[in-house]
């Protein structure tokens, strides 16, 4: 290399399932080359159904139209904007305000780092949920921020334990990440622990960014902690159209919260990009306009797979809960599992996980990934259909 990489990079590395997938790509070559089959992947969460059928031919319509390739307007256009608006009103009960409080984002992702270059300088302190999602982590550490995990744990549904948060050093702390229903654990959200949280944000004077992706899946009554009254004053949401409406490869996203936060976020993001495609955009406004049969749907499809899912932990010997919500069923492996092998430096998650790809060649997630607290599990994703959740029990039962 001819130059030094930035000090920041030290402080990360390559994303887990960048690497896996590498890793699967070279396994697959070599299974098909000897007449195996090739690795069934439950590792992502990568929806794998259709997005609604009027949002593609808005797609297609708008893309033929010939003012569309232009650039963008940084904050989206308006019919984008207001349509988030009412996506919020309808199913959320939260007033936004479509000229300065919503933010159209390249996928909710992007927000993450965006509000981290925004808000935190070097040294600036951050609550990251373990076990959670690794760009909190990354993001925060590329923007000079420190890391300060704070524990969820099943026995508290996977929810934050404010008597040990109340006990924390809390000097210098800005942001506190949340994310419900969770990921990767399933655990589940309601209106007390939102107010809870906002309450605890303007006593410690601490934004709270919360991830809202997985509202929809598997969960009857989708909430948002803007919901709670005065919580734009600490509070941000981040929100996807990946998800629920299995749109992930489009990198439709958005931010809500206050006016000047907004702005502050759009400093940002405005020096990196032009906005977005304006056929996405008009495909965004067609997806947000579904209603409740469409998830519904939705979920009728995911509990299917969800009890497949069961199946293969039931099998595998992993305790989980059958209630979890989201698009992972999360598990713990017990310490006598007949499939760990020996090599007591690998967590029981990883060694059950290696043990399950490659023998049966199938991929489920470790939860050493996740952090420390998710060292004893593993993650399934529902983002396979049930004859392929079927083909992975099959093959795991072979090695059993």
């Amino acid at each position: 290399m001819i130059i030094n990489p930035a000090k920041r990079t030290a402080e990360v590395q390559e994303y887990y399932f960048s690497k896996k997938l590498k890793e699967i790509d070279r396994l697959n070559g070599e299974r098909l080359a000897s007449g195996q089959e090739r690795i069934i992947n439950l590792g992502i969460g990568a929806p794998d159904r259709m997005p609604p059928a009027d949002a593609i031919k808005a797609l297609q319509d708008c893309a033929a139209l010939a003012g569309s390739h232009a650039y963008q307007s940084y904050v989206g256009t308006p019919q984008l904007r207001e349509a988030f608006a009412r996506w919020y009103e309808r199913y959320y009960n939260v007033s936004l305000d479509p000229s300065c409080e919503i933010q159209p984002l390249v996928g909710s992702k992007e927000g993450i780092l965006l509000i981290c270059l925004a808000f935190l300088n070097e040294g600036d302190k951050v609550l990251v949920p373990d076990p959670g999602y690794p760009t909190y982590t990354s993001a925060c550490k590329l923007a000079g921020a420190q890391i300060v995990n704070y524990d969820l744990e099943e026995q508290l549904g996977w929810q934050p334990d404010f008597e040990k948060l109340e006990q924390m050093d809390l000097e210098g702390v800005k942001i506190m990440w949340t994310n419900y229903p969770n990921m990767p654990t399933g655990g589940s959200a309601d209106m007390e622990l939102y107010s809870r949280l906002v309450d605890f944000a303007r006593r410690h004077k601490i934004l709270i960014v919360n991830d809202n992706p997985y509202s929809f899946i598997l969960n009857d009554q989708p909430l948002s902690i803007l919901a709670v009254p005065g919580a734009k004053d600490c509070c941000m949401e981040l929100n996807s159209l990946s998800k629920a409406h299995n749109m992930s490869g489009w990198r439709i996203g958005m931010l809500a919260g206050d006016k000047d936060m907004i702005q502050e976020v759009l400093k940002v993001k405005s020096q990196m990009d032009s906005g977005m495609f304006r056929p996405l955009q008009m495909a965004a406004v067609k997806a947000l306009e579904q209603g409740p049969e469409w998830f519904s749907a939705l979920n009728d499809e995911y509990r299917r797979r969800q009890k497949v899912a069961g199946e293969i932990f039931g099998l595998l010997g992993v305790s989980f809960r059958p209630e979890s919500a989201g698009l992972f069923l999360w598990g713990r492996v017990p310490a006598d599992h007949p499939l760990l092998g020996d090599d007591s430096s690998l967590s029981l998650g990883q060694r059950l996980a290696d043990a399950v790809l490659y023998r049966a060649g199938v991929f489920i997630t470790p939860g050493f990934i996740f952090g420390k607290n998710g060292r004893d599990y593993v993650r399934i994703s529902l983002c396979a259909d049930t004859a392929t959740l079927e083909k992975a029990k099959q093959k795991i039962s072979g090695i059993l």
